[in-house]
């Protein structure tokens, strides 16, 4: 069972899929930013093409890189979690995955250990990016994130401009609205 709250002062950090200054998906999230519900911070995680690629070598308490570092922080921080992403030959972007697996560290305790995550996005194919948008939440989940299922959006660019249609950007919102609203159920004792 969900049960949805009042949002006061919920954050939710945007990991964004697509490193392209001009990317359709980074301008959606910037229309989620400025468009957020009262009470809802969308804040735009940006450098997370500065980031290594993840290697437990340079995973150590002594010395992470400090891109990474600073991601983990700033996630930790946030309340919720919503990726922006493209699909890239079928898959999610491989920024999305390594940002994903500097999260998920250390293991069990990561910054997206129990917060709610949803993934939304837009592309230039029949499916909207379906299937990374699968990948993207399956590997939040395998980190211990909460994927919240009523927040997937994936939506094709083919016949439609995302940025203005009403119906896409209304189907955005609520997703944005949903997550920040939920809250896990509690279990009876």
């Amino acid at each position: 069972m969900v049960r949805l709250v009042v949002m006061t002062d919920t954050t939710i950090a945007v990991l964004v899929g697509s490193l392209r200054t001009d990317s359709v998906n980074r301008k959606l999230a910037e229309l989620l930013a400025e468009q957020a519900p009262e009470g809802v911070t969308v804040d735009i995680v940006d450098g997370l093409g500065a980031i290594p690629f993840y290697n437990e070598d340079i995973d150590n308490p002594r010395d992470v890189p400090a891109s990474a570092a600073a991601l983990r922080e700033r996630v930790g921080a946030a309340d919720r979690v919503l990726a922006v992403t493209p699909e890239y030959n079928g898959t999610m972007p491989a920024v999305l995955n390594n940002a994903i697996d500097w999260l998920s560290r250390p293991y069990g305790a990561g910054a997206l250990v129990g917060k709610p995550f949803g993934v939304v996005g837009a592309t230039p194919t029949p499916y909207g990016g379906k299937w990374a948008h699968e990948d993207a939440a399956r590997s939040a989940r395998i980190a211990g994130a909460t994927v919240v299922e009523d927040v997937t959006v994936s939506q094709s660019a083919i016949e439609v401009d995302v940025l203005t249609d009403p119906d896409v950007l209304d189907r955005l919102n609520r997703a944005v609205r949903t997550l920040a609203e939920y809250e896990p159920a509690t279990v009876a004792a």
